[in-house]
This record gives structure tokens, C-alpha cells and sequence, in this order.
């Protein structure tokens, strides 16, 4: 029986050392395998000397502040020297204490891991893992095999961590690491990690900031600060804790350190929020463009999302978030009552017309009146109602509704478009191409093209006095009905207190916005010339030729308005804005640079000087006055209002020294406009943004050299020649033989 147990265990013996052996075997010519690519190319050491990291391009604004980035991995590199001591410390201390010793494969924390976790099934013995193994994992990532992924990937990264240790320095390693490693919300890098949780680059971290972000890395998603503050504050106290107990921070410190809170200023650089959604949505459709006519060094297309690029805008970014709360907060007030005016009868509520118009663009009705649904099965299906998330000036809000009853929420909104740019040069300082990006993608600075208004009349005006007529040339504001164009009849806002036996001079005409007299310029000085005068003016849209174009019945694009503006204090030369100055490599290497164009002089000096006075009469007396009575500005400030038919569209262009801004106020749904003129005219929609963000430029020292300009003094030419009544009325025999409306055929064609 001896003999038999004897045989029986040396057989037993003889069996687990074989299939010992055997899986030592098995493991050894895997190793084998995976080290001669069986199961995908390793790197080499010369591809890993060399190595290039897809990166984020980066857009700044003028100033170089960081406003936005294009980007498949949020990424974003620094030198070691940028990173601060503390991050070093408590990378270290939590991820691999033994970074400075080992080889890239910590044999003492691997045994570790085999003792405690394997044998005596102890799973907060923590991992075997080091700072470069998680490099080589986050440098090439991991493959699903089908049998034994973690394994070979384990190898597999082991194989690359112990090259790149032969190729690079412990320095180069954890500068490598921390410009890859993927932190919460889709961050890859520390400094990406830093500007978005803290809106701070990472030398800045402090103490208690470093820990947090190094907390994540072992779950990023689990300890997410912005979405699970109170797991990321218990793990961050963990770090701290690491700290101390390897020596990096005193135990007192680290006791003042867990009662602080996560102190978070989140940034998202996702395109749809953040500041100038619609600006950077713009710069990466001009910049794709651009980069289609460039090749890298090695003759291939730039890589808007992974090369780094470095793209240099016009942008103020302080600038532009003044102008983002001015439209706030003008646009809260007008929604609210421009809702009240309609009440229970608003279109988007009650015009069948309108809502069905609507309801057939969308999308949804599209696919499934394309699947072959009927109009009513389409219905039925589109009043299902779900929660969805819905704009709202009061802030975002969660509603059970359904499409139908979101189209109708959304017909309710005025929309906006605004530009600011430097008149001299057409560098776009600000840019706000709609209310929200998320909700709406139609830039209405770039895309849009919408009924002017008499923000047209400036044209008509600058054609008259470039073509010879005097500033004291007087208008009868009596109502003319022309014969050949259907007897059409133009009229001036508030027409029964009107005298039509009231003459006025141009300034007085033009800073009161007066369309009967606009319309007779047009045809003193005939419609051919204006529109060549507005042609070089920068105005390009080939324009009808009709005397309605005095009213701006013609639809313009935002852009091509503001810059044409710009000649009234930029020599009588117009400019085309522009946003991108210059686009540099990852390097620094500049491959690409744009400068203004500069136009010829679209009319003389003295006729520029002329227009200036008429505006800044606008502003001082006339439609744009709420500028100093209700809004008590005392800059120098010319400009022109302009509302356009049934009151669907509301401008105002302010013009200073150093800045031309244009502003725009309506409904995206052309069917829906403001109830009355008193809600919906330019001085009362539009030129409040521009009165509040200018208010607010005033209080902000950084924009002297905008607010404190001044505009020159005209000639004494201009001067005398503006010297005049603003009015006169016809005598008594005049009178007598003219009639109140007359009939003539309109000739200035």
C-alpha cells in the first residue's frame, strides 16, 4: 500500500511539473510570439525614439487666451519643467513609488500582487502596474484577442515599457505620461485635465488640485469630479494621504487640505458651449478650408483634429463675453415682452399655416413621410411625448413634451446676430451668431442674409452727396405715389401727425430715418448710382432695381453690412472681416498668415465727413437717441437704426473711432414678426445690446483706447456746408397749389 502511495505521489509530482513546465512553456512562447509581432507589430526602439502623439488644435484669441480646440482626444502637451513639483510628487506616491528604481517592471510590486491577490486572494494589494507600463498602454492602446487579451496584452505593453526605459530618461517618461494619459470627460494630457477642471494651466495646480486630478486616474469615469464630487474628494484624500505617508507633504498640511472643497471652475472646450460657439464653428470651416491647399514636410494634408496646429484669431475674448451678457440680458427683457404683446393669439400658438410650414422641415416628418406614413400617422407619432431638454433665458429645463409642443416652444424665440470689428483693419473682435449653439446651429453673422431696413438709407445718402448734392438740399416729407411701379405710395412711420408741407434737409432726413424723402433721393440721384456706390462700398449681392431698395427691401448679409459701415471711419475704404490672422505647426513654425486686404476709397473725404455728421446726428437727435437719454453714453457715437417691413427685423449700427458693431434682432421663422413697432423698431430691439455692451466696455479700463477715441474734426468745408436749417415749411402760395399726395413716375433708374 506504502509502495503504491509512493508511485501514486511521484507520479502526482512527476504530473505538476510537467504541466508546470508546460505552462511555463506556453507563457514563454507566447512572450516569444507577441516580442516578434505574431500578434500585431511592437513598436520598435527606433519608432519609439521617434514618437508623434495626435494632438489638439489649439484656437487663442488675440491676446493668445486659449478659446477653443478641435479635437478626436482632447490633448495638449508640456515640457517637464512645466510641471509642478507636487503633481510629480503625488503621481508617484499613488501610481508607482518605485518609478525611480525599476526598469519599467516593478518585480517587487508584481511578487506583491502574486502573493496577496493570487495566492491569498487580498484584492487591496493594488496592482502591479507602473507609470511606464501605463505609458506603453496609453501610447498604443490594447487589442481584443480572442483568447487570453489581458495576458497578451500585458506582455505586449512590459515588452515596450522595458524599451522605452532603454530609449528615454525618467524626466522624458513622465513628461510623455502625463501629455497622454486620459483623465475624466474625454481629457487626454494634464494640461487639457487643468484648463478644463480648474481653468488654469497645470504649473498653477496647487496641492490639493494636482491630487484631485491624479485621484481619477484610477477610474476616470468613477471619480469624475464634475459629475461625482463627493467620490473624487474622498479619492483626492487618498492621494493626499499617499503624499504623506512617502514624505511629500507634512501630516499637518494634509489635514488643512481634506476639509477644502474641490474648488472646481469647469471649461468645456466642447465645440457647442463655451465662449464664441458660432466664432469657432466659423474658424474651423474657414481653417478646413485653408488646410485642403497646404502640405506638411512630408507632403501630406494637415490634420485639422490630430496635428496641433496652433490657429491665431481676431477675437477678444473679454470683449466678447461683454458682448455675450449684453445680449443676455436685453434678450430676457425682449422675449418676455415680445410674448406679451401677442398673448393668446401667437403664431406660433395659433397660425395653423405657420406651424404646419414648420412641422414639414423637421427631420423626423421627413423620414417618415419618406418611409411611406401618412400626414396623420406622422402626427400621431410626433405628439408622443418624452423629456427632452429646452432652451430657456431663465436657464435650461427639462419638460414631458413632444415634438410638436418643442417646434412650438422654439418658433417663440427672437434669434440675434452681432459683429464687432476693428473698422481699419476688419479683424472681427466680436462674434455672436445666434442665442445658444445647441439649440441653434444658423449663424446669422455668417450664413444669414435678412431684409436691412434702412440701414440701407446710409447708401443712398453717401451715393447723393458723392454725386454732387448738398447737405442742405431739403425733401418735402409729403407722400408720393409712383405710377410705374404699381402705384406704389411709401410712407414714414407715424404718418397722421406728419406736415407734409414740412421740408427737411439730409442730416435731418437721415437721422430721423425718413422714408418718403429717402426714397425721393434715390430718385434725385438715380438707382444705377447707388448700387454702384453700395457695390464699392463692399456691398457685392447684386441688389433689384427698384426704389424700395431706399427702405432696404433687399436682403444683405450681416458681414457685408458691418464692413461696409467700416468706411465711414477707415478712409473711406471698406473691409472685409476676417478671423484668422495666422495658423502655426505644433512646433511653432508658422504655415499659414493672412493679412487684410486693403479696398480703394469708395467715395471722397469730403462726402465721408458728411456721413459721419449725419449719423452722429442720429445718435444725438434722431432714431438712436435712446443711446444718451435712456442709456446716458457720452462716447462718440455715430449710427443708424433700421426696421424692415411688418416689423420683422430690427438693427442698429453703432460706429466709433475703433469700432463698427452691427446688431440684429428677430424671429428665425420669417412669417413671425413683432407685434407692433413700438417692440419691434431697431431702437427698441437692437440698439439696446449695443447700449449695454458699450456701457460695460466703459467700465472696463482694458478698452480705453476704444471708449475714450474720438472721432476728427470735420473740415471747415463740412462744417459751413452743414451750417443750415434742419427744416423748412412751404409758404403759404405753395401750399396753396400743391396737393397733399402726388403722382409722379419714378425716374432715377
Amino acid at each position: 500500500m506504502k509502495l503504491i502511495k509512493s508511485i501514486l505521489k511521484k507520479k502526482l509530482i512527476k504530473w505538476l511539473l510537467i504541466v508546470f513546465a508546460s505552462i511555463i512553456l506556453f507563457f514563454l512562447a507566447l512572450y516569444i510570439s507577441i516580442y516578434l509581432g505574431f500578434f500585431g507589430k511592437v513598436p520598435t526602439a527606433a519608432e519609439l525614439s521617434s514618437i508623434k502623439q495626435e494632438e489638439a488644435t489649439q484656437v487663442l484669441d488675440k491676446d493668445g487666451q486659449l478659446i477653443g480646440k478641435y479635437y478626436i482626444y482632447d490633448r495638449q502637451p508640456l515640457q517637464f519643467e512645466d510641471f509642478p513639483k507636487h503633481l510629480i510628487d503625488a503621481l508617484v506616491a499613488t501610481e508607482d513609488i518605485r518609478f525611480f528604481e525599476h526598469d519599467g517592471i516593478d518585480n517587487v510590486s508584481l511578487m506583491r500582487v502574486f502573493v496577496k491577490s493570487i495566492l491569498l486572494r487580498d484584492k487591496s494589494a493594488g496592482g502591479g502596474s507602473t507609470i511606464t507600463l501605463q505609458l506603453a498602454k496609453n501610447l498604443y492602446g490594447r487589442s481584443n484577442y480572442r483568447f487570453f487579451s489581458m495576458v497578451i496584452n500585458k506582455f505586449r505593453e512590459s515588452i515596450i515599457a522595458k524599451r522605452i526605459e532603454s530609449i528615454y530618461s525618467k524626466e522624458d517618461i513622465l513628461t510623455m505620461y502625463f501629455n497622454t494619459v486620459p483623465f475624466s470627460d474625454n481629457t487626454y494630457g494634464v494640461e487639457s485635465a487643468a484648463r478644463k477642471f480648474f481653468n488654469k494651466p497645470a504649473i498653477q495646480l496647487t496641492e490639493v488640485e494636482a491630487a484631485t486630478l491624479i485621484g481619477t486616474l484610477k477610474a476616470n469615469n468613477y471619480y469624475n469630479p464634475r459629475l461625482y464630487p463627493e467620490r473624487s474628494l474622498e479619492r483626492r484624500n487618498v492621494v493626499l494621504n499617499q503624499m504623506v505617508k512617502y514624505g511629500n507633504i507634512p501630516q499637518d498640511s494634509a489635514n488643512f487640505y481634506v476639509n477644502q472643497a474641490l474648488g472646481l471652475d469647469y471649461k468645456s472646450f466642447n465645440h457647442d458651449v463655451g465662449i464664441a460657439p458660432y466664432f469657432r464653428e466659423q474658424v474651423k470651416k474657414e481653417l478646413a478650408a485653408i488646410l485642403d491647399t497646404i502640405k506638411n514636410p512630408n507632403g501630406e494634408p494637415y490634420d485639422l483634429y490630430r496635428d496641433g496646429l496652433i490657429v491665431h484669431t481676431t477675437l477678444d475674448v473679454g470683449m466678447q463675453q461683454l458682448a455675450e451678457d449684453a445680449v443676455k440680458e436685453h434678450l430676457t427683457v425682449l422675449q418676455k415682452d415680445f410674448e406679451i404683446s401677442y398673448g393668446k393669439y401667437a403664431p406660433w400658438k395659433t397660425n395653423k399655416k405657420v406651424i404646419e410650414t414648420s412641422f414639414k422641415v423637421l427631420p423626423k416628418y421627413k423620414s417618415y413621410k419618406k418611409a411611406g406614413l401618412t400626414n396623420a400617422q406622422i402626427q400621431d407619432s410626433l405628439s408622443v411625448k418624452h423629456k427632452i431638454e429646452l432652451f430657456e433665458w431663465k436657464g435650461d429645463t427639462i419638460k414631458n413634451m413632444s415634438v410638436l409642443d418643442s417646434l412650438q416652444h422654439y418658433l417663440k424665440f427672437l434669434n440675434t446676430g452681432m459683429l464687432g470689428i476693428d473698422p481699419k483693419t476688419g479683424a472681427i473682435r466680436t462674434y455672436i451668431g445666434g442665442i445658444d449653439y445647441r439649440y441653434f446651429k444658423y449663424d446669422h453673422v455668417s450664413q444669414s442674409e435678412r431684409q436691412v431696413g434702412s440701414t440701407f438709407k446710409p447708401f443712398v445718402y453717401t451715393a447723393a452727396i458723392e454725386n454732387g448734392m448738398k447737405p442742405c438740399t431739403y425733401f418735402s416729407l409729403a407722400e408720393v405715389t409712383y405710377s410705374n411701379y404699381d402705384d406704389w405710395t411709401p410712407t414714414n412711420s407715424g404718418t397722421e401727425s406728419e406736415d407734409p408741407y414740412i421740408n427737411y434737409n439730409l442730416e435731418m432726413a437721415l437721422s430721423n430715418s425718413v422714408n418718403t424723402i429717402a426714397v425721393k433721393v434715390l430718385n434725385e440721384v438715380g438707382i444705377d448710382k447707388v448700387l454702384e456706390q453700395a457695390n464699392k462700398m463692399g456691398i457685392k449681392k447684386e441688389l433689384p432695381k427698384l426704389p424700395s431698395i431706399a427702405l432696404g427691401v433687399t436682403e444683405i448679409n450681416l458681414k457685408e453690412l458691418t464692413g461696409a459701415y467700416a468706411s465711414y471711419v477707415n478712409k473711406s475704404k471698406s473691409v472685409k472681416p476676417f478671423c484668422i490672422t495666422k495658423i502655426t505647426d505644433r512646433n511653432g513654425k508658422v504655415i499659414a498668415s493672412f493679412k487684410p486686404k486693403e479696398s480703394e476709397p469708395a467715395f471722397n473725404d469730403y462726402t465721408r465727413q458728411v456721413m459721419l455728421e449725419m449719423m452722429k446726428s442720429t445718435v444725438n437727435q434722431g432714431t438712436a437717441a435712446r443711446l444718451r437719454t435712456t442709456y446716458n453714453l457720452t462716447n462718440d457715437i455715430a449710427g443708424k437704426t433700421g426696421t424692415t417691413q411688418n416689423n420683422k427685423d430690427g438693427w442698429f449700427v453703432g460706429i466709433t473711432p475703433n469700432l463698427v458693431m452691427l446688431t440684429w434682432v428677430g424671429n428665425d421663422n420669417h412669417s413671425i414678426g413683432f407685434k407692433t413697432t413700438g417692440i419691434g423698431q431697431g431702437a427698441n430691439s437692437a440698439l439696446p445690446i449695443f447700449a449695454k455692451f458699450y456701457k460695460k466696455l466703459n467700465a472696463d479700463d482694458r478698452y480705453n483706447n476704444i471708449t475714450k477715441s474720438h472721432f476728427e474734426m470735420p473740415s471747415d468745408e463740412v462744417v459751413s456746408d452743414l451750417n443750415c436749417e434742419e427744416s423748412k415749411r412751404d409758404g403759404f402760395f405753395k401750399r396753396l397749389f400743391t396737393r397733399k399726395k402726388k403722382q409722379r413716375k419714378f425716374k432715377g433708374s
